[in-house]
């Protein structure tokens, strides 16, 4: 099953919880390049295999649900992750 993706979006949460292209997509596991296609898609939207975009949610501790585009961004999406919680969880 297909999902779509923000790009824009999803570079703007990524910046902002500072997590640099290759952490994330070793944390996700695809290469760089990927995550670097995802952020420049046309027409602002990417399609992603669902679990791709459950992994993403899950590395930068988002909902799907933003990182879609049907919610908007809030203050809590746009925090720097705490270097003590990791990156798989719901710690923090």
């Amino acid at each position: 099953m297909m999902e779509t993706i923000d790009a824009a979006t999803l570079k703007t949460v990524r910046t902002a919880r500072k997590v640099g292209r290759p952490k994330l997509a070793k944390l996700i596991g695809v290469t760089e390049r990927q995550i670097s296609k995802l952020e420049s898609a046309e027409a602002g939207a990417g399609e992603i295999p669902a679990f791709q975009l459950i992994r993403i949610s899950e590395a930068l501790m988002v909902p799907m649900a933003v990182l879609s585009g049907e919610d908007p961004i809030t203050e809590a999406d746009l925090r720097p992750l705490s270097s003590a919680c990791c990156t798989r969880c719901s710690c923090g």
